[in-house]
């Protein structure tokens, strides 16, 4: 019995390590090494709660729960304001048809703050509702609405007629 634990975490480690790294990678505004923590972060706390995975209804999306939290409370720590500056990532994200793009929206989600990032990230990458984001991130519904809307609205303004510009290549 064991065994077969064993083997179905790892199976589900490793079917949901490769999702849960390009969500950290766009958490993290590019920052693969933190990404790669936040991600080992989470498949170790999944680890620990696998025995009790029988009550846990969606166990992919609560391991996305529990990414997004391990990154919000990473951000609020002091540490976390630190951030290596000159050179860029070297990133399987950054293989693209159009790496300034790429960059340009990497960039543009880095300068928004933890929270709202958190937001973008669940609502439009992973395409949750706002209820689940809400969950996801232990806020409201309309705490989620309310920074969906200012979140976009930075970005927009952030990325201004650049966003036209890259679209019309």
């Amino acid at each position: 019995m064991r065994a077969s634990r064993a083997e179905e975490y790892r199976e589900f480690a490793t079917n949901r390590a490769a999702h849960l790294y390009r969500s950290a990678c766009l958490l993290t505004s590019g920052d693969t090494h933190l990404a790669e923590d936040l991600v080992q972060e989470t498949l170790g706390r999944m680890y620990v709660l696998w025995g009790r995975v029988s009550r846990i209804e969606n166990p992919a999306g609560y391991a996305q729960t529990v990414l997004v939290r391990s990154f919000l409370t990473h951000r609020r720590r002091r540490s976390a304001s630190e951030r290596p500056v000159g050179e860029l990532p070297d990133s399987a994200l950054l293989r693209t048809d159009d790496p300034e793009l790429r960059l340009a929206l990497l960039g543009a989600l880095g300068r928004l703050s933890p929270k709202d990032r958190a937001v973008v990230v669940l609502r439009y990458w992973e395409d949750r509702s706002i209820e689940e984001t809400a969950d996801a991130m232990n806020v409201s519904s309309a705490a989620v609405r309310s920074r969906a809307v200012r979140a976009l609205g930075k970005l927009r303004e952030q990325l201004g007629g650049s966003l036209v510009e890259f679209a019309a290549r």
